[in-house]
């Protein structure tokens, strides 16, 4: 009866070990899956900010000639007024009126001199503006030809990914079928949990999930093979090593000792 709960446990430790090696598999394969996804995260936020800069960029150089025509209107409308003041003063003929529009004059001439050079700013400031522009849309230009490139490339890594995902996921309902149903159930609830390697042997009287030491009653017990034995320190799945290897492996080498030298 013992041998009988042996074997069927033996067995059901193979199917477990290669749905496992499945599981391990598309646990990587998500891993890159979410690596490659976050590389397209990055690249339209890149795009994204450039974009934001040529918008505010373009808003700048707006407002620039905005404040150049504000500007320019305002030269004309003083170069007005002093022609208006030069018609008056020529009209005149008390000396005192002639010397209030003279100052008046002088002051509306150091007027238009400051618009001037603010004018003189705005327009260098509208060069300088214009050249950053170029260069960011240029920029812009150039990230959009490479990221269609690397997005390209990125789209087609995960559709592989997907695809062998596909195969894996095929893979493993067809082993899933000829597997216990209540030890894979202990098995998939414990891999939900952890997202590693649940199933695992003992090795140097330790278990190789969290390389803590078992007792030699927990040791025992997983060297009968009759039942599940858990670690006591992370809840995985324990088995022996030599007699329980996967379709397909091979039971870790021993190591050899070396010979004393009398």
């Amino acid at each position: 009866m013992q041998e009988s709960l042996q074997q069927s446990l033996q067995q059901s430790f193979q199917k477990i070990l290669q749905i496992q090696e499945l599981d391990i598999k598309m646990i990587r394969l998500m891993r890159v899956k979410k690596e490659r996804q976050q590389e397209l995260s990055k690249i339209h936020s890149l795009t994204a900010d450039i974009q934001t800069q040529v918008i505010e960029k373009e808003t700048g150089v707006t407002e620039v000639k905005k404040q150049i025509r504000m500007g320019e209107t305002q030269i004309k409308e003083i170069q007005d007024k002093v022609g208006k003041l030069e018609s008056q003063q020529a009209a005149v003929k008390k000396m005192d009126e002639f010397n209030a529009l003279t100052q008046e004059m002088m002051r509306t001439g150091r007027e238009r001199n400051q618009v001037e050079l603010q004018l003189s700013d705005l327009t260098d400031k509208l060069v300088t503006e214009e050249d950053l522009l170029a260069i960011l849309k240029e920029n812009l230009e150039a990230t959009d030809q490479n990221s269609t490139l690397i997005e390209k490339e990125i789209h087609e890594s995960i559709e592989k990914i997907n695809e062998e995902g596909r195969t894996i996921l095929s893979e493993r309902e067809a082993v899933r079928e000829k597997t216990d149903p209540e030890v894979f159930s202990i098995y998939d609830r414990l891999l939900r949990n952890k997202k590693d390697r649940v199933v695992v042997p003992i090795e140097n009287r330790t278990c190789s999930g969290c390389h803590i030491v078992l007792t030699p009653q927990n040791e025992n017990l997983v060297r009968k093979g009759d039942r599940l034995v858990f670690c006591e320190h992370c809840s995985r799945i324990l088995f022996w090593q030599e007699a329980n290897v996967a379709e397909g492996e091979e039971a870790a080498p021993r190591r050899r000792r070396r010979k004393s030298i009398g």
